[in-house]
């Protein structure tokens, strides 16, 4: 690190931002976001890191920045300085099919809808429309790239509390929960105008186009006119609004940069694998058969996340086409697939599931099962029956019975890095797959033999 990064790292503030690094030759070469600038750029200098981010360090020569007021702003300013300038060390981040774009349906009440990188391509295409109700909506302008996906979630979950937004798949009988939260108008039950709704979509938009202060401007105009109406009601709803997009409360977000910045050493500059999924079966010669699926988060263990499968189409001990209908189930459930679910008609739908919250089951950054090629080859053929690009690993037991091996592929770099740094937490997540599979498997066996009024000690 040269002395003038050096000192002018010293300088840089401890408040959210985003910073620009340069090369000799003053070219931008990669932006990211920071809940703490200081901390997140420091971070790049003073800790190992992998073979691509050091490469990225040494060819460091300048870093600008720019603060921002919160997390959430950072994240937007972020997405559009990486559209604009194009860094050639944020390629990844626009081209790999796995980071999320925003876009906004063309109905008349809009859903919020996130893609991925394949379907971003389909909707600049215009060839990939949603189906609800029996009729087609395209989708307006996208945003993004977002690299966190995460992040965005969380943003969204903060935004729509002050401008709510519906994004069920078809409208429901009846407000449904999001309502009760405040999270959604709930315009199903035309407890909220259609004037009223475009507003508060319209406002989503300006604000992921990063013009808070325009919003807050026209929100200003508004609450004016209402209190020279005497329309005092909606007057103190869009102060509320005001006011909170004054003071919007991320400390979710600001604790997740945090936890990055501390997990560097381990996981280079970003932990790109944050959610790991572990999948294993557990059955004696195809009886109570039984599908494990436990999730890491930032690489601890989610127990909330933790989902059971009991197997249902396959007779006779056969693992890997257990394996096979427990990721099948798993990834229909994929909320940002949604492509398959917008070809469900309003009927099947309601038919499918009363409670469409059931869907939201959040894309895996890597999936792990318990074995070897076999096992790789069957994930491998449920990610392309679904068009998914999700990184698999498979651990088997050596060939001395002793020592694990990994399967993987060898041609992607992250995932061979990552392996490489993380042997240890994968095991642990194979092994709490298998635990968890095996105790569901005890209590369907449990089950039947007190069925068949055997003695169960």
């Amino acid at each position: 690190m040269s002395l003038n990064i050096k000192n002018k790292i010293k300088s840089f503030p401890k408040t959210p931002g985003v910073y620009l690094m340069k090369n000799k030759n003053g070219e931008i070469i990669y932006i990211g976001k920071a809940g703490s600038l200081k901390a997140r750029i420091s971070s790049y200098f003073n800790r190992p890191h992998d073979v691509r981010i050091e490469k990225l360090v040494s060819e460091i020569s300048d870093i600008d920045y720019q603060m921002t007021p919160t997390v959430i702003e950072a994240l937007v300013l972020e997405a559009n300085l990486i559209k604009k300038y194009l860094p050639k060390y944020n390629v990844r981040e626009k081209d790999d099919k796995s980071f999320l774009y925003l876009g906004f349906s063309k109905e008349v009440f809009s859903r919020v809808i996130l893609l991925r990188g394949h379907e971003a391509e389909e909707v600049k295409n215009e060839k990939l429309k949603v189906k609800s109700d029996k009729q087609k909506y395209k989708i307006g302008k996208l945003f993004g790239p977002y690299t966190s996906a995460g992040a965005l979630r969380t943003a969204l979950n903060i935004l729509r509390k002050i401008f709510p937004f519906r994004d069920c798949l078809v409208f429901p009988k009846r407000p449904c929960l999001q309502y009760q939260l405040g999270h959604c108008g709930a315009p199903c039950a035309d407890l909220i105008s259609q004037k009223e709704y475009a507003k508060n979509i319209n406002n989503l938009k300006l604000f992921f186009a990063g013009k808070k202060e325009k919003i807050i401007k026209k929100l200003n105009k508004e609450m004016a006119v209402a209190s020279k109406k005497q329309d005092f009601e909606t007057a103190g709803k869009i102060r509320n609004q005001i006011f909170a997009l004054n003071h919007i409360r991320d400390v979710a977000m600001l604790r997740k940069e945090e936890e990055k910045i501390i997990d560097y050493g381990q996981a280079g500059e970003k932990n790109i694998f944050y959610r790991i999924e572990g999948y294993d079966i557990s059955n004696i010669s195809g009886t109570s058969a039984t599908g494990s699926m436990v999730v890491f988060l930032n690489r601890e263990p989610d127990k909330n996340e933790y989902r059971k499968f009991k197997i249902k189409t396959v007779v006779g001990p056969n693992d890997t086409a257990m394996l096979r209908e427990v990721l099948s189930r798993r990834l229909k459930r994929i909320t940002n697939y949604e492509s398959r679910l917008r070809k469900a008609t309003a009927r099947q739908a309601r038919i499918r599931k009363k409670n469409y919250g059931s869907y939201n089951w959040p894309m895996p950054d890597l999936i792990l099962v318990d074995g070897g090629k076999g096992q790789i080859n069957v994930a491998k053929e449920i990610l392309k029956q679904y068009k998914l690009d999700i990184p698999l690993v498979g651990v088997a037991k050596g060939y001395d019975r002793k020592q694990d091996r990994f399967v993987y592929d060898e041609k992607n770099i992250k995932l061979v890095d990552f392996i490489a740094n993380n042997k240890n937490l994968l095991l642990k997540v194979r092994d709490e797959a298998h635990r968890f599979a095996v105790g569901y498997h005890k209590v369907l066996r449990k089950k039947s033999l007190l069925k068949q009024g055997k003695v169960v000690l």
